[in-house]
């Protein structure tokens, strides 16, 4: 019986990794570079530098809006924080200025804009930066937002299953977490996946399960239905938010937000502000709410305060959190890591680089158990090509098309319209082509040959950074910004590790044909 149980929950762990193993490494791979999505920005806007104060940037960020969208419905600014320089300024256009925006950041040139310190408009090139990683990682791209998250929902559920069935099938999980052997075929690459999965369990069970209560009010939404009449009046309490109130036509300036901004740091305990909204700017009725920053305490959801836009007075706070709501804020936390400083943000960042390779390890190994099996391991069956194919695309694929988003930023015209639109086409552009070529060729010659074209294309970033931008690393040192020579580290690294694996495929392949690589000595001899 013990074992028949353990049997089953083999099957089940390698049917649950496969079926969704493909999207999961796509999530896991977006998500982990999510974590310095902040930097990812700030090296993908280069125009962009300085450390700004809080203060100081809202106070500009209010005076730029007030000359461009003063008759705007309601004004969002994003302030720059230690890991961010700039600050990025959104408003919903009052009925004179035009139609409202339009979502996810599509042909909203004209209601967003980047600013400096200062208030000053930056010419930054358009790009979605780490953002879009970070969204990509649930929204997905070129669907439905509503499909996409049903979709990562249930890859995330049946992720949560193959660790659960995972932890029982393996018998000897903390004594195999010592053994990672090179160049033993299968036996390596259950190593491989046995070793990340084992390292860093604890990170992957809290990330999985983390990732699903962030959307459990979309998956579950019975209880919201069966309270409100509306669901915004769910998500109006959830955030401290007041209904929305009518302008009164009255004209009044804007209040100096300093001010409010040392009330709202004074019951924070000091915590800089995030996010501030302002409804009805220039009008009587006009308010200011202070949202705190993230990255100020281990809950998503801070508390907010609201002031009068035309006297500057306090006039509501967000109440304590209940216990249900607090916990939601802080698994969406957990999951999210914003609160992290640098150390812990490696941790995680190393620890989802972990789940990563424990994800594409895996779907080889399918692929490597049981090539052994099959009649005629060269002449597979259709099901196994298909999965061969996949893996290539999914994995090696995936990590070129990266590059590819990193590169073009660098490489597209900065003025060019729709700008931020083709760096994402480019990665998939990449992306889809790695695909079509894993079809055509043999499918270990398409191993290497897609991880050798992954390998030059990060490798390739710093040197493109340098030829096209002024923030090369001498100068960026010399500057005390110590962001771009870092971000070169980590894509030199990726490359060597992409470079890395396609010379182990190419061995792997060179010793299964029965065949050796010649030596030096031997083609000088030729």
């Amino acid at each position: 019986m013990k074992d028949g149980f353990r049997q089953c929950m083999a099957w089940l762990h390698t049917w649950t990794g496969l079926l969704f193993g493909w999207l999961l490494f796509a999530v896991f791979a977006t998500g982990t570079a999510a974590y310095f999505q902040d930097e990812i920005t700030r090296w993908m806007r280069p125009e962009v530098s300085g450390h700004p104060s809080t203060v100081q940037s809202a106070e500009g960020a209010v005076r730029w809006l007030g000359e461009h969208a003063g008759d705007a419905r309601s004004w969002y600014i994003t302030l720059p924080s230690a890991r961010g320089a700039e600050t990025m300024v959104f408003w919903v256009p009052g009925e004179k200025a035009g139609a409202p925006a339009k979502r996810r950041g599509r042909g909203r040139g004209d209601t967003q804009a980047v600013l400096d310190g200062e208030g000053n408009k930056v010419a930054a090139r358009e790009t979605r930066g780490g953002f879009f990683l970070y969204r990509f990682h649930f929204d997905l791209h070129y669907m439905p937002v509503l499909w996409a998250r049903y979709l990562v929902g249930i890859a995330a559920m049946f992720m949560l299953v193959a660790i659960l069935s995972g932890i029982i099938t393996h018998k000897k999980i903390f004594v195999d977490f010592f053994l990672l052997r090179f160049g033993k075929g299968q036996r390596s690459w259950l190593d491989a996946h046995n070793v990340t999965a084992v390292t860093a369990l604890p990170f992957h069970l809290m990330i999985t399960y983390t990732g699903l209560v962030t959307l459990a009010a979309l998956y579950m939404p019975w209880g919201i239905a069966a309270n409100y009449a509306e669901p915004t009046g769910y998500y109006q309490q959830l955030r401290g938010e007041a209904p929305p109130v009518e302008r009164s036509g009255v004209a009044a300036p804007m209040a100096p937000i300093a001010p409010m901004m040392a009330e709202a740091q004074r019951r924070w305990n000091g915590a800089d502000v995030g996010v501030v909204t302002v409804a009805n700017p220039g009008d009587s009725t006009a308010t200011v709410t202070l949202v705190r920053a993230m990255g100020s305490g281990i809950g998503t959801r801070g508390p907010s305060v609201t002031f009068s836009g035309a006297t500057g007075t306090l006039t509501s706070a967000s109440p304590a959190q209940g216990g249900a709501a607090a916990t939601e804020s802080v698994m969406v936390g957990l999951h999210a890591g914003r609160f992290a400083d640098i150390g812990l943000r490696w941790f995680y960042f190393l620890s989802g680089v972990g789940g990563t390779i424990m994800v594409g390890s895996g779907l080889v190994l399918w692929t490597v158990k049981r090539r052994a099996k099959l009649p005629d391991p060269a002449r597979p069956h259709f099901g196994f090509r298909l999965v061969e194919r996949l893996n290539i695309a999914a994995i090696g694929g995936l990590m070129a098309g990266m590059a590819s988003y990193f590169l073009a930023n660098r490489l597209l015209p900065v003025q060019m319209d729709g700008r931020a639109d083709w760096e994402i086409h480019c990665m998939f552009i990449v992306w889809g082509a790695s695909l079509v070529w894993a079809i055509a060729r043999p499918a270990r010659r398409a191993w290497v040959e897609v991880l050798t074209v992954g390998a030059m294309l990060y490798a390739a970033i710093p040197v493109v950074n340098a030829v096209t931008t002024s923030r090369n690393p001498i100068a960026s040192i010399a500057a005390g910004d110590w962001l771009f020579p870092s971000f070169d580290l980590v894509m030199l690294a990726i490359a060597a590790a992409l470079g890395w694996s396609a010379r182990k495929v190419h061995r792997s392949a060179v010793k299964a044909s029965g065949l050796r690589t010649p030596r030096a000595k031997e083609l000088a001899l030729a």
